[in-house]
């Protein structure tokens, strides 16, 4: 495919993912809707302000536009996942690419196993659900029993830590939703 290729199929996903019409986004960008529809068909040769406007409108990068387009899905198997071992613990990430301000994790603690969690900046909240067996939280000197579809919501900020008292393996998610910067 050629960059002209890509930048027709970028602007065409980019549009209709945020449910715009070419008339509607022609407008946003300040250009005509005959050379929108012409930059997405592919045989446009845009100026370099044209391709500015394009991607204010779009809310994206000019070298975005250009890009290789995205595939519409992808799907990664567990073992493609980062995974990473805090003592006995297994934590997986579950979000394969960054997400500003957010975090997803998979904790598998073996029974009787104990993992302190790591204080983020002030504001920041985190979200534990329980999927399999039991998990205890401890954090700001109280202590949760979670057991399976639980969910305790806490500020992150804190120390805190976890710990399976069962007597098979746990499951567990975290969401970590980041204070914003500044």
């Amino acid at each position: 495919m050629s960059e002209q290729d890509h930048l027709a199929d970028n602007m065409r996903a980019i549009r209709e993912a945020r449910g715009l019409s070419q008339e509607q986004i022609s407008k946003i960008a300040g250009v005509p809707r005959a050379t929108w529809t012409h930059l997405e068909s592919g045989a446009a040769n845009p100026t370099l302000a044209v391709l500015i406007k394009v991607a204010n409108a779009l809310q994206i990068r000019l070298d975005e536009l250009l890009a290789t387009p995205r595939q519409s899905a992808r799907l990664l198997r567990a073992d493609e996942l980062p995974t990473r071992q805090r003592g006995p613990v297994a934590i997986r990430k579950l979000l394969p690419e960054p997400l500003p301000g957010l975090d997803l994790e998979r904790m598998a603690l073996p029974a009787g196993a104990r993992m302190a969690g790591v204080p983020h900046t002030p504001g920041t909240r985190e979200y534990l659900t329980c999927e399999r067996g039991v998990i205890e939280l401890a954090v700001a000197g109280e202590k949760f029993t979670l057991g399976e579809g639980d969910v305790v919501i806490f500020r992150g900020d804190q120390r805190h830590a976890y710990h399976n008292p069962g007597a098979s393996l746990t499951i567990a998610y975290s969401a970590i939703a980041f204070a914003p910067h500044g």
